[in-house]
């Protein structure tokens, strides 16, 4: 009898083991993509066994796993639309959201393009199909070429609402999968124009200075998204179900630690504290 209590013991042991071990799946937001990698880098090597995925797609992608229970945790850089809260409540479930970073949005262009400026209007009009041509806004006679994420992208939304005020997209404007896809190509196309988080932005193109008055034009910076003077800046989510909060709860408070949002700031983002 001692004996299979013994071996019933291991067994169960093993049973615990394997689930504190079980893997955390993180899903969703391109921008929040790098961030998160970063977070779960770091937090593997601080609780040994523990197991967490990352993966993009968009927010709007994550936020479709949470309610299809396809992933743990999804990151979003826009909050849940009314349609997507509905869903996630059916049947009783409550979530949360919790904020874990801000990010400047920022308007990129070639880094040939002798532009280096664009009111809130000119960017809705360059957007919405009404200004094609640089010299329209100050610059030479050449076609602009318009990038933009995908509809499932929250930053495709995000610049939809607050930059374009929910004017429409052209229909020519050429859509990408991913953030990283925007940059490459701008920076390889001379009248391109596109929009990417901070994060993303690198020696291969130029960040534009922006204003919403006309008046005060401002390059997005880490400073300027924490302060709020500059005019593009947004909250990054994480959503999780409250019937998950036991194994999510470890992993999230690591990131709001005072360890995680320097990462938060290494990464290229700006800390919530």
């Amino acid at each position: 009898m001692k004996s299979f209590k013994l071996a019933l013991a291991i067994v169960l042991s093993g049973i615990v083991s394997l689930g504190s071990h079980a893997q955390m799946k993180i899903k969703g937001s391109d921008t929040v993509l790098p961030l998160s990698q970063k977070e779960a880098e770091k937090y593997m090597i601080a609780h040994k066994g523990a197991n967490v995925s990352v993966s993009g797609g968009g927010s709007g992608v994550g936020i479709s796993a949470l309610i299809d229970n396809n992933t743990d945790i999804a990151m979003s850089s826009r909050p849940l639309k009314m349609e997507e809260k509905m869903k996630l409540q059916e049947g009783g479930k409550t979530f949360k959201e919790v904020m874990v970073a801000k990010d400047a949005l920022a308007v990129i262009v070639n880094n040939s393009n002798p532009v280096s400026k664009l009111t809130r209007q000119q960017l809705e009009d360059i957007y919405t199909g009404k200004v094609n041509n640089w010299k329209e806004v100050g610059g030479p006679d050449m076609k602009i070429i318009v990038y933009s994420r995908e509809s499932s992208s929250g930053t495709y939304e995000f610049f939809k609402e607050h930059v374009m005020m929910k004017k429409n997209y052209a229909s020519d404007v050429l859509a990408k999968p991913g953030t990283g896809d925007i940059v490459q190509s701008v920076a390889q196309t001379k009248g391109a124009i596109g929009y990417v988080g901070l994060a993303y932005v690198n020696k291969t193109v130029k960040p534009m200075s922006v204003s919403f008055d006309g008046k005060y034009f401002e390059k997005p910076s880490f400073k300027g998204a924490k302060t709020g003077t500059y005019p593009i800046s947004r909250p990054l989510y994480y959503y999780y179900m409250t019937t998950k909060e036991k194994e999510v709860k470890p992993f999230i408070d690591y990131v709001l630690s005072k360890e995680g949002q320097k990462t938060v700031d290494e990464v290229g983002y700006v800390s919530i504290n």
